[in-house]
């Protein structure tokens, strides 16, 4: 697809740039504690520096974390209780190799220059580390500046996607007045009072379960938020954004089970198994045609998370689709 023509400029002045970042925003690095058990210390290695043969020094107690070593953390006695006899006995040890193995990928944005787990960034399948260079927050912030000044047809591209959304996940079933009602005109997470912003016809809700996980927009999934609370918050699953005491509050508020709030992000099973049939899929290919690589997101997303393909249950979307697709995904 063509990129469009550019409609704004951000101009960038007095722009931090930190040494150690410079040259680091296609390079993934491994964190982990040391595995000394008395030790605190996190210890953050370059990917690439760590070959078959590692020695990875720990900078505070001196512990060697050495490729084909192993470390013990107590001994053991298996004994059968019933013919009293030991079955087994040795030392309960991890491999140093498994315990890097596990550990997780991080990487610098260039843009805050703080080191992040690679799913802070947005894939980027030309790179090295499959990533792009700016974090998604430093990337929700810009374009918070940059599209302040989108043209009228960039905003109703913008309100198509949102409706592409919506749909997927059931439609839009709201009761403004009673979400407004429920958090007492105030921004749940910062308490400011938005009852001048509700007299003015402009009310900020936010999808308590993310549009982005096919949940839909409906008076039980709502929070009140200030503007930039709700622009903070965007696609993130409650248990990324809010604290715990916030997570049992907007529990016993919305009624969504605190546990769901907690969890980890899972997309909307209602969806799923309405994305589970063809002429449900075949209806809203045909539909968003114009917004395909936004459903192709969906599409890699889901299939990612769900293994559910909604292109292999559409009985018309293209083959060429389907590659254009599989290819985000390498």
């Amino acid at each position: 697809m063509p990129r469009r023509d550019a409609y704004t400029k951000v101009e960038k002045t007095d722009q931090i740039r930190a040494d150690h970042v410079a040259g680091m925003g296609d390079v993934a690095f491994r964190g982990f504690n040391c595995l000394n058990a008395t030790c605190t210390q996190w210890i953050v290695v370059r990917n690439d520096e760590i070959g078959d043969a590692f020695d990875i020094p720990c900078q505070l107690c001196g512990f060697i974390h050495r490729s084909g070593d192993e470390v013990t953390f107590y001994n053991f006695i298996l004994r059968d209780l019933k013919e009293d006899r030991v079955i087994e006995e040795g030392e309960f040890a991890i491999l140093v190799n498994d315990y890097l193995d596990e550990a997780l990928l991080f990487k610098y944005c260039i843009i805050c220059n703080t080191l992040k787990p690679l799913d802070a960034f947005d894939r980027h399948a030309a790179r090295k580390t499959q990533r792009q260079s700016e974090c998604r927050l430093c990337k929700r912030v810009y374009n918070s500046i940059k599209n302040q000044t989108r043209t009228a047809d960039q905003h109703r591209e913008a309100a198509q996607k949102r409706r592409l959304y919506i749909e997927l996940g059931g439609g839009q079933r709201l009761d403004s007045a009673v979400v407004f009602e429920r958090f007492g005109g105030n921004c749940f997470k910062c308490g400011i009072d938005l009852t001048p912003v509700d007299m003015s016809g402009e009310r900020h809700l936010d999808h308590t379960l993310p549009a982005v996980f096919l949940w839909p927009l409906n008076t039980e999934n709502a929070t009140l938020l200030c503007r930039t609370h709700n622009s903070e918050k965007g696609g993130n699953w409650p248990s990324e954004f809010y604290s715990d005491d916030e997570l049992r509050r907007l529990a016993a508020m919305t009624g969504i089970d605190y546990a769901t709030l907690k969890g980890e992000p899972h997309f909307n099973p209602k969806a799923i198994d309405r994305l589970s049939k063809p002429e449900e899929v075949d209806a809203l290919l045909t539909k968003y045609a114009p917004y395909m690589d936004e459903i192709l997101r969906v599409r890699n997303r889901l299939l990612d998370a769900s293994g559910l393909d909604i292109f292999a249950v559409s009985t018309t979307v293209s083959e060429a689709w389907v590659k254009r697709a599989d290819e985000g995904r390498s």
